[in-house]
């Protein structure tokens, strides 16, 4: 009987709950109709949300008789507000079409906390080319649209190459910031270089990328120290359909793409996407020095092309959930500028399956990565050796067959050494990385936790690394982030980081924002730490028979000087910003950063003093002899840490809106840096002077761009003026820069338009470039794209070791087939 009573009152207790409470219903979905899985509404002063699940619906229970502000929110898209009255005992409808954001201020983003965040919510500057900015841009290459965003170095090779750089420290070997592809690296395994069009995805099925500046090692580990690039692509669930697009230009510039993507059923959705590109580069020789005499680059191959694909599988075992599966491929043959030459790219190809499971509140995610490489070389090591066999007469085919990997060192008439001065590089490299994450939330409180493993694998066979039986490397780390949120706007976040590398030991790495709501704005101030560790390259490197070697273990000259191993980079970073609306039509981002770096690695610097009798007789506790046969270690090329560095700068960016379909964009940066020359820590060729050479910063000081957007009805177009402040660049052999006395000796180190060491110096790099692409779409299925880089042919240089940039043009043709409107 009594359990009879408890089931009754139980009863009736839900009854009148029911009577005295309501509810929210409803579906979201796109403009389109296409239900978004996925999206958040949430009532904030209830700190009370719900997810929607497969087919857009979603439902908030138990609500007290009232009136809610609720939020509906989509990474992508703008969020919508609306006041919603809810009535005890029923029901009340919300169905709501979410737009892809036209307001900066409304769009969401994932990056920043691995969490969809609203972007004026997040404690850092971020950038974002959308969905609608990569549809809109008639050209294979999207790494091209960096060039608008603002604190963004952008800098151009040749038609192919393409590359951004933040906050200063750019060089022909790029890797100050890091760059992830849906939560995988995006870094080639040796040298941490950032894949670049090496990448496995194709432009259709990129949904966005995420541009964050300063560090951001917290969340991502090492080498995130000077700003993170993140590409996300796109859910088959919110894509559904098939692409089809080719595209040519000049420079015999062709491409053709397609991509499918289909919802099988309420569990599983799928997509596969494939691209062939193809074109020629500039006519353009980076000559190479045997002494003063020039000689063209050997078996010079301007053709390039690439061919990518891949495909995932899309899982939902529950309606919070979902497993993504997924395999991609690239194989590239082009030319790649490094800080020693250019290098002849021969069928390079890289591979990376994946198996990532996203829920509500726990993310993990597992990803192995192999590249592969037999006969890519170093062109202007290769060219040497050729030459120093036909001039000493040997036969065209003998040397070229040797040039690959020997040099003739002539000792008298008739005889001469072969020295081993290896060109080729081959790579069978590996990497597995794993990582999970919880994160949830407690009423004002945000928790986040985490844990990555990385495991590098490299091998070189033997041909640009000391990697005999290969280099196994691993890291660890396991990070936290805390956030309050009052209602009164103030924001409050702190995260921190243990990472454990097996060469570097345990660093930490800590994280610091407020935030403050003002009126329509959010202004913030932060402090973050990045470390940046050494490569393997910087670290095993064995490049041209020992000329180059990689500084893991430290050495030890004649003399006894002891020349330490290299050490893990920092940075500590302090920033302000606010980004808001200034007026009904005036947006605004701008920020203000001071940096202070240590133990910055150098570039390559010579340690021997061969000249005064003073060689490199030891590898870390090994002869170099031993290590490296037939060197005498009179000439050595490796890597330091030197000194101290701050540097400081700001980014301004305003979004003027004359209406909903004609914007104008402004984007300045100024960036400087402070250098001690009195300080000796900071002398980084130890040659008992401190130079502004020898610290590549290699950025300008003034970056300024102006563009104007417009879109309405089936026409869209964009046109984008860019000024870069002359500067100089300094990067290995090459060197860009004006004529000038670096010591103060009265004798010019630097000549402009004349040969400088092993190089030719052109002078410095910028100047001012228009770009404009525009297009039109003749129905839902069928568009035409044109792109122009370079409009008006301006005579401008954009990196070392490469071309004057020429007018590129890029024509493309899409067809769309929408599945969902066919249903």
């Amino acid at each position: 009987m009594k359990k009879l009573c408890s089931l009754f009152i139980l009863f009736s207790s839900l009854v009148v709950s029911a009577q005295t409470t309501g509810s929210i219903q409803g579906k979201i979905t796109d403009t389109s109709g296409l239900p978004l899985v996925g999206a958040t509404v949430y009532i904030q002063n209830l700190d009370q949300g719900s997810v929607t699940d497969y087919d857009g619906n979603f439902s908030l229970d138990n609500l007290e008789e009232g009136t809610y502000n609720v939020s509906v929110s989509f990474i992508g898209y703008g969020t919508l507000n609306k006041s919603v009255s809810v009535t005890s005992g029923s029901v009340t409808q919300l169905n709501a079409q979410l737009s892809e954001s036209n307001s900066i201020l409304d769009e969401v983003i994932l990056t920043a906390s691995k969490t969809p965040q609203k972007i004026t919510d997040v404690p850092a500057t971020v950038n974002v080319i959308s969905a609608r900015d990569i549809e809109e841009f008639p050209s294979f290459n999207i790494g091209e649209l960096a060039a608008r965003q603002k604190g963004v170095d952008f800098v151009r090779s040749g038609v192919l190459g393409t590359g951004i750089n933040i906050r200063g420290f750019n060089s022909a070997f790029n890797s100050k910031n890091l760059q992830v592809t849906d939560d995988r690296l995006s870094t080639l395994i040796a040298t941490g270089l950032p894949m670049g069009s090496f990448s496995t995805v194709t432009k259709d099925d990129i949904s966005r990328v995420e541009i964050l500046l300063g560090p951001n090692g917290t969340l991502y580990g090492p080498n995130a120290h000077n700003g993170l690039v993140s590409t996300i692509t796109k859910n088959p669930r919110q894509s559904e359909g098939t692409t089809f697009a080719i595209g040519a230009g000049n420079q015999n510039v062709l491409t053709a793409r397609l991509r499918h993507a289909q919802v099988i059923n309420d569990k599983f959705a799928y997509k596969f996407h494939f691209e062939r590109s193809q074109g020629t580069e500039f006519n353009y020789t980076d000559s190479v020095y045997v002494g003063t005499t020039a000689y063209k680059e050997l078996d010079l191959d301007r053709d390039f092309d690439s061919q990518k694909y891949g495909a995932s599988l899309y899982f939902k075992p529950s309606d919070d959930s979902e497993i993504i599966g997924y395999y991609g491929h690239s194989n590239n043959n082009n030319l790649g500028v490094t800080n020693a030459g250019r290098n002849q790219i021969k069928d390079w190809s890289i591979d990376v399956a994946q198996l990532k499971f996203v829920s509500k509140n726990f993310f993990a995610n597992t990803y192995y990565t192999w590249s592969k490489t037999e006969d890519t070389y170093a062109i202007n090591q290769r060219t040497q050796n050729y030459v120093s066999f036909i001039n000493n007469g040997f036969s065209e085919a003998e040397a070229r067959e040797r040039s690959f990997t020997e040099q003739w060192f002539p000792t008298g008439p008739g005889t001469g050494l072969v020295l081993p001065r290896g060109a080729l590089f081959k790579d069978a490299s590996k990497r597995f990385n794993a990582e999970a994450q919880y994160n949830n939330n407690w009423s004002r409180f945000y928790l986040t936790l985490g844990a990555q493993y990385q495991l590098d694998m490299a091998d070189s066979k033997g041909t640009y690394l000391l990697d005999e039986g290969g280099i196994d490397l691993d890291q660890t780390g396991v990070y936290t982030q805390l956030e309050y949120k009052l209602d009164s706007g103030l924001n409050f976040l702190l995260g921190g980081r243990i990472d454990n590398h097996e060469l570097y030991g345990t660093n930490f790495i800590p994280k610091v924002a407020v935030t403050k709501k003002i009126n329509k704005g959010t202004f913030r101030i932060t402090y973050g730490k990045g470390i940046a560790v050494p490569s393997i390259l910087n670290l095993k490197g064995n490049l041209f028979g020992g000329l180059v070697l990689g500084n893991g273990e430290g050495f030890t000259l004649t003399d006894g000087t002891k020349i330490a191993k290299l050490d893990v980079e920092t940075i500590n970073s302090y920033e302000i910003g606010f980004k808001g609306q200034l007026s009904d039509k005036l947006f605004i981002d701008t920020n203000a950063y001071y940096n202070q770096s240590d133990n910055f690695i150098s570039p390559l610097v010579n340690i021997a003093d061969a000249a005064n009798g003073n060689f490199v007789t030891q590898i870390g506790d090994q002869a170099l002899a031993d290590v490296i046969p037939g060197s005498t270690g009179a000439f050595v090329l490796t890597y330091l840490n030197f000194g101290s560095v701050d540097t400081y700068g700001f980014d301004l960016g305003l979004n003027y809106y004359f209406s909903d379909s004609f914007r104008a964009t402004v984007n300045y940066s100024y960036f400087d840096r402070d250098l001690d020359k009195n300080d000796l820590a900071n002398d980084g060729n130890l040659d008992g002077q401190v130079l502004e050479s020898e610290l590549p910063i290699n950025t300008p000081n003034h970056k300024f761009s102006l563009g104007f957007h417009y879109n309405k009805g089936k026409f869209y177009s964009a046109i984008y003026g860019r000024y870069v402040q002359k500067y100089d660049f300094f990067s290995g052999i090459n060197v860009a820069a004006k004529t000038q006395d670096l010591d103060g000796d009265g004798v010019n180190e630097i000549v402009e338009n004349a040969q400088n060491g092993r190089t030719w110096n052109y002078g410095q790099l910028g100047g001012f470039t228009v770009d404009a692409n525009a297009g039109y779409n003749f129905n839902d299925n069928l568009s035409l794209g044109l792109s122009i880089t370079n409009l008006f042919n301006a005579e401008i240089r954009e990196f070392v070791a490469s071309p004057v940039i020429e007018t590129l043009i890029s024509l493309e043709l899409k067809y769309n087939i929408n599945f969902f409107e066919n249903k």
